[in-house]
């Protein structure tokens, strides 16, 4: 889940996020069988294969490819799935994918190593920051260039837009796989029986919340690995009620940028809930995955912001006839500068190709096959999100309101869609879940927590050792 990732996911604390479990079982291997095609070879790089159009990197014959895939709201299954359509494909090959929460720990050393798998979703609370390594990943241009395994060029069957998000500097570093889609989710059956209507500005929401509170639940809940899930909503609606500026200035780790004045609404609307005792207490000592159940099983809770993966995560725990809907983040006044519709949506979870990889040709091959319509389509529905692969959602959305609130979203949002990258590209979510667990517990006030966040900031601005990118 993301928080900024997804927050946790991917975006996200967790991305999509899973928080501090500790990393599970190598998955099974997948065996293979299937041949190449005799299309003109092309040259490849040494210890590669000779290309092909059915072998576009050159995937050497009776390969074994690692994947370490981030194991939070969309889980790892989908990999897994798309690496029996490379058996299909490669002949005698094989996919290990090994599900982590905790990337960076696990991974950083095996970049140093000069050992780093061949696939990595660097999603989560404990992604690695995307600048760090960015002069260690392959360049995926090449992958969008490449046809899919239905034949058609894989950047044609794309959204637009979906490669800026992975793109640094010069280098396509990143396939952010999943359309993520943020907002604020709550339950339509519940909203329906009270005779409430999400709310569009932070008074409608406050004003829910003593609604709430007048019949013994709360407003909002959070759990300690996802605080920053309320960084997410804040900078979202902070951006729609002073427009791309306050964007700007957050990606541009500028000085006092995170005293904007819209930010500074925001956050004085959310330490306005806190007082007002509209957050659940506890959340800073409570698992985000027992938090988010608070909300979508025992309905404690109206509201959580969240990343769309979250109807996937909480699907086991999930209130039967809970009719779970997104709707987007809320704008300080009617008279915002992006409109209630606009919508926080960008390309998450980013796969990256190490170049050190044993076999890097292996890696781009996974993700060719991910990209195929079948794994997409199988993600989709298996997920209830769309990927960044077009027309693999059907109009009932599989049955999912989630998933058919997200389609409305998107079509009333129109060009109205914004993203940001500045947590995740520097990696300062970790740091910023302190503050904010403190903030929300009542702990420290919107000024102190302005403070905290302006120094995680500043401290990043001023490293010279840390590579920047200029949002323009």
């Amino acid at each position: 889940m993301v928080v900024e990732k997804k927050a946790i996911d991917r975006r996200s604390v967790v991305r999509g996020a899973l928080g501090l479990a500790m990393l599970a079982p190598l998955s099974g291997v997948l065996a293979s069988c299937a041949g190449s095609s005799s299309d003109d070879d092309k040259t490849t790089a040494a210890g590669t294969a000779p290309a092909s159009g059915d072998n576009p990197f050159g995937m050497k014959a009776k390969s074994s490819v690692d994947a370490v895939i981030f194991n939070g709201g969309y889980g790892v299954d989908y990999v897994t799935f798309a690496g029996t359509v490379v058996q299909k494909k490669q002949a005698g090959s094989t996919v290990k994918v090994a599900p982590s929460t905790q990337i960076a720990q696990q991974l950083q050393p095996r970049f140093v190593g000069g050992n780093p798998p061949d696939l990595i979703d660097n999603s989560g609370a404990n992604a690695i920051g995307l600048n760090t390594i960015v002069d260690q990943l392959e360049d995926l241009k090449e992958v969008f260039a490449a046809k899919n395994y239905e034949g058609t060029v894989i950047k044609d069957t794309l959204y637009p837009g979906v490669e800026a998000p992975g793109t640094v500097g010069d280098k396509f570093a990143a396939i952010n796989y999943v359309l993520t889609l943020y907002g604020v989710w709550y339950s339509a059956s519940l909203f329906e029986a009270n005779g409430w209507t999400a709310p569009k500005t932070w008074d409608e929401a406050l004003a829910l919340g003593a609604k709430a509170k007048a019949k013994g639940k709360f407003l909002f809940v959070w759990g300690k690995e996802a605080a920053t899930y309320y960084q997410t909503l804040a900078i979202g609606s902070a951006i729609k009620e002073g427009g791309d500026p306050v964007r700007l200035k957050l990606e541009n780790l500028e000085e006092k940028c995170w005293s904007d004045p819209s930010i500074q609404a925001v956050f004085g609307k959310l330490e306005q809930a806190v007082k007002s005792g509209y957050f659940k207490p506890g959340g800073a000592g409570t698992v985000f995955t027992a938090a988010q159940a608070q909300w979508s099983n025992d309905q404690s809770a109206l509201l959580y912001p969240s990343g769309s993966w979250i109807e996937n995560e909480m699907i086991k725990q999930t209130k039967a006839g809970f009719k779970m809907t997104g709707a987007p983040e809320f704008t300080v006044t009617a008279t915002s500068k992006k409109p209630y519709k606009a919508l926080h949506s960008t390309a998450g979870e980013p796969f990256v190709v190490p170049s050190k990889a044993k076999n890097a040709a292996g890696g781009k091959e996974l993700l060719r096959a991910m990209l195929s319509k079948e794994a997409a389509t199988n993600f989709a529905k298996k997920k209830l999100a769309p990927t960044i692969v077009k027309d693999t959602v059907p109009a009932d959305g599989f049955g999912s309101t989630a998933l058919q609130s997200q389609t409305a979203m998107l079509s009333a949002a129109g060009s109205e869609v914004f993203t940001w990258n500045f947590v995740d590209l520097y990696g300062m979510n970790q740091d910023m879940l302190v503050p904010w667990n403190s903030f929300l517990s009542g702990d420290i006030n919107a000024a102190k927590l302005t403070s905290a966040l302006q120094a995680i900031t500043d401290k990043v601005r001023n490293d010279s050792s840390v590579k920047k990118v200029k949002v323009t």
